[in-house]
């Protein structure tokens, strides 16, 4: 997913949308009256409707009332399209415009007898006769049949009737567009998450994307889908819980990249705040749009402010993001503010969670390149010139004083550095041909050194896989670090456990410490290469300690289950 095409499509449609909501008005709306009842003479121009009522009416349902809004034309019609009238009525209704009846829309007072007909948002050509310059009357016969208590205006745009059509038309493809690249994007982190159940931020991101991707197709696709006004109050239901969701995922989403004292806390305190915005007015879109945003919006900026004053990484971009904004808001409307602000913070989530991805993915190429050195120290340990020299000193003894055993010797020997050569370049290996190392390299060493050691190992299943020498590291360490006990033996101990969350190895020295335990334990080369072939084959999932005991040592590896 390529950032920088979101970022366009995030700035250049606000953009696009803020120049068409700037252009210079061709009408003034006038105060709206209403009355309820029905007589044709009420959409003439020049009907004296001094007694009607202001406000919205209040009625039975299905009763058929009026409105009357004076329209005053502000510039002649130069053009050869006519002018055209884009309305949001709830309810069926008839459009007069001086009198003339230019548009229809259901069955207004009929409701009940043919059943839902029409749509919320209509858009009706006005004829050019009757569009000069000056005042003129709109008048708008309705019924509510459901939802009585929503009756009015609710929106009225008046301008050329092409653009009407082809602005709205655009308008929604920028932002369909906008959505499918959200879809996209939803889609690819929720893969990426799938193959690191651990990446929980990576989740979050995604439902933020796909709730977003929805909420824009929930808020435009009135255009091509016959929305009834029975049908919209569904609609903000459903854009409430929406929104509800986003405003609360995000800035969870931040607590968890930008962490703060009491984060459980605040966090459920804020969850509690946008539930009872929403419960307040989850049908009504605008208060809790504008409610839950804001909310959320500085509920975000106090985490990030004081990941800023922390040092977090990002948190100077996400800050940025969070202004930017602010400023988109006070230069355009709220539907156009709202999405392109909510497109710009989740881009500024995409940017924090692509540095995390680039963090971990450099991480992971370190580990490889550590591997494979310290393998490489690892094998010249094996081979290097004072290992070679003591064992050949020990075989040339050995040879002289019992042939059979030296014979044993020297196969053992073959057999060790025949393991070797055959796993180095492997990642994972089956524990039983790692125990297999283990056990030839106690056979060459009791040899060498005359102390009879031993290994057990408990409850191992042979289906286990294990990085390469890891066994065979602490087992060197047991070696060189101990001192035998009274018996002259050495015991080693190999116990494996495991349950539906992880596999536990732990690695037990049955013998006497060579020196006291310092206060700070460094990792010498072997352990540096425990945690780096860990590391390689389970990124992070895994654990790795060692610690003295009072029989000997003990290290425990733990492998988590992914």
């Amino acid at each position: 997913m390529n950032w920088r095409f979101l970022l366009v499509l995030a700035v250049v449609a606000p953009l696009f949308l803020i120049n068409s909501c700037t252009e210079t008005p061709v009408f003034k709306e006038n105060e709206t009256l209403f009355k309820i009842g029905d007589q044709k003479e009420w959409a003439n121009k020049h009907f004296n409707d001094q007694d009607w009522n202001q406000g919205k009416p209040k009625m039975d349902d299905g009763q058929v009332f009026w409105f009357r809004t004076p329209i005053d034309i502000l510039q002649n019609n130069e053009d050869s399209s006519p002018y055209g009238i884009r309305l949001e009525v709830y309810g069926e209704y008839e459009v007069f415009w001086d009198g003339v009846l230019i548009g229809k829309n259901g069955n207004p007072g009929q409701e009940k007898k043919y059943g839902p007909k029409g749509k919320m948002w209509t858009t009706h050509s006005i004829p050019s006769a009757l569009t000069e310059k000056g005042q003129h009357m709109l008048a708008i016969r309705g019924s509510l049949y459901w939802f009585a208590d929503h009756a009015g205006i609710w929106s009225l745009d008046i301008n050329y009737y092409d653009k009407l059509v082809t602005n709205r038309l655009i308008e929604i493809a920028f932002m369909h567009v906008l959505a499918g690249a959200f879809l996209i994007a939803s889609f690819y982190f929720l893969f990426l998450f799938l193959s690191n159940k651990k990446e929980y931020p990576m989740l979050i991101f995604s439902a933020c994307c796909f709730l977003f991707f929805v909420l824009i197709i929930a808020e435009f696709s009135e255009a091509y889908l016959p929305v009834h006004y029975s049908q919209h109050r569904l609609r903000l239901q459903s854009i409430g819980v929406l929104m509800l969701g986003i405003s609360f995922l995000i800035p969870f989403y931040f607590s968890m990249l930008f962490p703060f004292p009491k984060r459980q806390i605040y966090t459920t305190l804020y969850g509690a705040v946008l539930l009872f915005i929403f419960l307040i007015r989850y049908d009504f879109f605008l208060l809790t749009a504008r409610y839950m945003a804001t909310s959320m919006w500085l509920y975000a900026l106090g985490m990030v402010v004081y990941a800023v004053y922390k040092k977090k990484k990002g948190s100077i971009t996400i800050l940025s993001t969070l202004l930017l904004c602010v400023a988109i808001n006070l230069i355009a409307t709220f539907n156009i503010s709202f999405y392109s602000g909510f497109g710009l913070i989740l881009l500024g989530m995409f940017y924090l969670l692509s540095n995390r991805i680039k963090e971990q993915r450099l991480a992971y190429e370190k580990s490889l390149v550590q591997s494979t050195r310290l393998r490489l120290e690892l094998l010249k340990k094996n081979i290097q010139p004072h290992f070679i020299m003591n064992t050949l000193t020990s075989l040339i003894d050995w040879v002289e004083e019992a042939p059979d055993k030296g014979v044993l010797f020297i196969e053992a020997l073959a057999k060790e550095f025949d393991l070797v050569n055959r796993i180095e370049n492997e990642k994972l290996i089956p524990i039983e041909q790692e125990i297999a190392l283990c056990k030839a390299h106690i056979e060459i060493m009791e040899y060498r050194k005359e102390i009879h050691y031993t290994w057990e190992d408990e409850g191992i299943d042979a289906g286990q896989k294990i990085p390469p020498a890891i066994l065979h590291t602490l087992l060197e360490n047991g070696i060189t670090h101990s001192l035998p006990l009274v018996d002259n033996t050495i015991k080693f101990k190999l116990i494996f456990e495991s349950n539906a969350q992880y596999v536990c190895y732990t690695f037990l020295t049955y013998a006497n410490r060579v020196r006291a335990v310092p206060s700070k334990i460094q990792d010498g080369t072997g352990i540096q290469y425990i945690k780096a072939r860990l590391t390689e084959s389970y990124q992070s999932e895994w654990e790795f300690s060692s610690e003295p005991t009072d029989y000997g040592w003990k290290n425990i590896v733990i492998l988590y289950i992914q």
